[in-house]
């Protein structure tokens, strides 16, 4: 599964916006486990865990 908008988060945690051939933005968004990634800035843009939640209930 990608990280797409739309698409449920695995893991909690700071997710970074990439472009579509792998640029990075330099922008984050926090998201909760379950809960789905909000819409990018521009089209095909996907996110990427960059720091992880550091507690039992954001594995």
């Amino acid at each position: 599964m990608t990280n797409k908008p739309g698409n449920k988060a695995s893991r909690s945690g700071q997710y970074e916006i990439v472009g579509p051939r792998g640029g990075r933005t330099g922008k984050e968004r926090t998201v909760v486990k379950n809960e789905p990634f909000p819409p990018t800035p521009k089209a095909n843009q996907h996110y990427e865990l960059v720091d992880p939640t550091k507690n039992k209930s954001g594995k």
